[in-house]
């Protein structure tokens, strides 16, 4: 019977990890607009920034996959104090230097430690999880992410507005407590991965080609739910003021707003084992998903601040869905030895969004209208309730050759036993062919045939 492998009392691995999820996420949504404001005081124009913000998504992209790669060979836990010295870093850093080319340089640093800590994390998971634990502990992991973005923006929104001197001083001030509040969440990383769960039983040169996991069923349409869910998020975050500021809704309004969707979308991961038990994955995925499509393009429409925030509301909850259940489709379509590649190369396709999807809602709202970018967002998310109708997983995989050396010679019929001489032979003899279908389907050993299918897509150590 597989087992999920213990790591500690109960599920102890797991909430420390969302607790320095939480801390590390809280440090780069606290980073990110100080980022922006600090650019600002240095004489940065709209373009400088928006470049500045670029190369956050831009550099993870060219080491997704080569630390995907090693991490499906190696232990996963080395990466999470790594990224956090390096987010901590390109924090502090990005406060104390006073160029922009410089601060380009140190964002992306911040960028590659949270990359390093999401694969690292995320394979973690994978691999301590049974199947049918999965889309519980991806929800609660989860949890980290919603958390920090729910309190990072607010506290520097604080601490940038909050000491009435310079725009530079306070900004610089704002990098420098995110860092601290980075370099908290190397409390809560011990006993964090279990040694029986380390590396995925490949060698180090045997590697899965990016097209064949790209191929599986279900990598690709996890890939897109994925993105179409993040870019919904980021968009939203970006383009509500705007939509505030023509509808004359108060900026600290549009703030309680953007609390309450990120509040619904924590409280979705949190019942999302009873979600699940109710109605299923595939429902789940595929109704929150068009929900959330209808409710996105529903933003556009002229509708008053209460009924906007019920929108909002329900918006958050059903987008809290996808980034979790899309993991698990991942993990569950990807190649046995390849799942942190997977990982990898879905973390690869949410910084594609990140990076495409403001600039393609800029040059929307600029030819069409504001509201424009939420209608497009409504399509996406439609096409991706799509995908999740088609459900996940990959196909049953065909038999793997036995290693069981040359194949035996048939038997000579001339010289083989008749029935009634292997009937009256004595006990203490053996007869000279045995039926090899009869011995395979009856008294097969452990580990000498193909794996089947629902032990595949299962945990990678059990007991």
């Amino acid at each position: 019977m597989t087992r999920t492998p213990r790591t500690g009392p109960g599920r102890g691995w797991l909430l420390r990890l969302v607790i320095a999820f939480a801390f590390a996420q809280g440090a780069v949504s606290m980073a990110r607009p100080a980022v922006s404001y600090r650019a600002l005081a240095l004489g940065a124009d709209e373009t400088a920034v928006g470049v500045i913000a670029g190369v956050y998504a831009l550099l993870p992209l060219f080491v997704a996959v080569p630390l995907g790669r090693r991490t499906d060979h190696g232990r996963c836990a080395p990466l999470l104090p790594l990224g956090v010295l390096l987010i901590s870093g390109g924090c502090a850093l990005s406060g104390m230097v006073s160029s922009l080319p410089a601060m380009a340089a140190w964002s992306g640093v911040m960028g590659l430690g949270h990359l390093c800590f999401v694969i690292g994390a995320q394979s973690i998971v994978a691999r301590q999880s049974a199947p049918d634990e999965q889309d519980r502990n991806f929800g609660h992991f989860t949890i980290g992410a919603s958390l920090g973005q729910l309190i990072g923006p607010v506290a520097a929104g604080a601490l940038i507005s909050g000491q009435g001197g310079t725009l530079g001083r306070t900004s610089a001030l704002a990098l420098l407590v995110s860092a601290a509040v980075a370099a908290v969440a190397l409390a809560s990383l011990w006993r964090i991965e279990h040694r029986r769960s380390t590396g995925s039983g490949s060698r180090p040169g045997d590697k899965v080609p990016v097209r064949a996991i790209l191929g599986a069923r279900g990598v690709p349409a996890g890939i897109f739910i994925s993105m179409a869910v993040l870019s919904a998020t980021d968009i939203l975050t970006a383009y509500l003021p705007v939509v505030g500021e023509h509808r004359s809704i108060a900026p600290a309004t549009v703030g309680l707003l953007l609390s309450l969707r990120a509040a619904a979308t924590i409280a979705c991961r949190l019942v999302m084992s009873p979600l699940l038990g109710l109605v299923g994955r595939r429902a789940l995925l595929t109704t929150s998903c068009l929900l959330a499509g209808l409710l996105c393009a529903g933003v556009a429409l002229p509708v008053s601040v209460p009924v906007l925030a019920v929108m909002l509301a329900v918006l958050g909850f059903c987008l809290g869905v996808g980034q979790p259940l899309s993991m698990t489709t991942v993990v569950r379509a990807a190649p046995d030895r390849a799942r942190s590649t997977a990982l990898a190369l879905r973390l690869t396709g949410n910084r594609l969004g990140q990076v495409a999807a403001p600039a393609a809602a800029g040059l929307i709202a600029g030819a069409v209208g504001v509201a424009a970018p939420f209608v497009l967002l409504g399509v996406g998310l439609i096409g991706a309730a799509g995908l999740g109708l088609r459900g996940d997983g990959r196909p049953e995989p065909a038999p793997e050759p036995l290693d069981t050396g040359p194949a035996p010679e048939p038997p000579d019929m001339e010289s083989a036993p008749t029935d009634t001489e292997s009937a009256l032979a004595p006990p203490d003899t053996v007869p000279a062919a045995v039926p090899q279908d009869t011995q395979d389907t009856q008294d097969t050993p452990a580990g000498s045939g193909p794996v089947p299918p629902t032990v595949r897509n299962g945990a990678e150590n059990p007991g």
